[in-house]
């Protein structure tokens, strides 16, 4: 009897511990956006890879680094997906304990999502060949959302700063593809407490996001693509650079000749697997990492 109170206790220990870890951010009004379908979690025989679909309702992960390692720096992770989905593995957790790894407090962003049924990443594909006008019409919908999802994830951040120890002048923002585009109109849209201290974008998809001229006080960004991009989105990626170069803002730039679109850490040699370590001396060198 006792070991078996022992297990429940255990237990319930650890799904508090996991509900600490997830965070809901704010849900305000998405109007015209209903869900039939829960938020779902698989792994997808389409990009090989595990993925979140059908996400409703906002929050973040939080990966903390080891108390000997931390060193105050924050990124929070947006994940790419096509706005269909979220590349949670590679594009997420992956990331995120690469990070905790060079001490950074990562969170990882699970922001709001086109409505699918039962696999929306094989609904995105079917699109892609029947009626590749209906996802950007699909997208339109919700960006907008997805945004206001990442300016509620760096005020939370800041205002939890303490609570995470993390400092409340070193919080970054990276995204990739979609979250790159989310990423963007975060940086077009931010007031005050919700502006990211530095800006991480990879292969950030600007044809759903298109350039626009930043605020003269916009934040340090990274960018990353590579010029084979399966999605054609190496020009909006100079584009993006040039915006910042242009006004005169600090900005630093990786095009690599191979890689594709979306590709993650350290899963091939080609030197584009390794882009999160020029990220990480950009990073020091910027002083965002001590």
């Amino acid at each position: 009897m006792k070991k078996s109170i022992s297990f429940f206790l255990l237990l319930n220990t650890f799904f508090v511990l996991i509900a600490q870890n997830i965070i809901k951010l704010p849900l305000d009004s998405s109007g015209q956006i209903v869900y039939h379908n829960n938020e779902k979690e698989y792994f997808s025989n389409i990009l090989q890879t595990q993925v979140v679909t059908n996400v409703s309702s906002p929050t973040i992960e939080v990966f903390q680094p080891s108390e000997e390692l931390k060193n105050g720096t924050a990124v929070i992770i947006a994940p790419g997906g096509g706005f269909y989905g979220l590349n949670i593995e590679l594009h997420g957790k992956e990331i995120a304990e690469w990070l905790n790894n060079k001490g950074i407090t990562a969170f990882v962003l699970k922001y709001r999502l086109v409505p699918t049924e039962e696999d929306g990443v094989a609904e995105l594909f079917k699109l892609i060949e029947s009626n590749p006008a209906k996802i950007g019409q699909e997208i339109s919908k919700v960006i907008q959302f997805s945004i206001n999802d990442g300016l509620n994830a760096i005020s939370h951040v800041r205002s939890n700063a303490s609570k995470f120890g993390v400092k409340s002048d070193k919080i970054g923002l990276m995204g990739f593809s979609a979250g790159g585009a989310v990423a963007m109109g975060v940086v077009y849209n931010f007031t005050g407490e919700n502006k990211p201290d530095f800006l991480v974008t990879a292969f950030p998809w600007t044809t759903v996001m298109p350039v626009q001229e930043p605020p003269k006080d916009a934040p340090p960004m990274f960018v990353v693509c590579a010029s084979n991009d399966d999605l054609g989105v190496a020009p909006g990626s100079i584009q993006l650079y040039n915006s910042w170069l242009e006004q005169g803002l600090n900005t630093e730039l990786h095009m690599y000749s191979k890689g594709g679109h979306g590709f993650g850490i350290f899963k091939n040699e080609l030197p584009s697997s390794k882009w999160i370590e020029r990220f990480y001396e950009w990073a020091v060198s910027e002083d965002f990492v001590p």
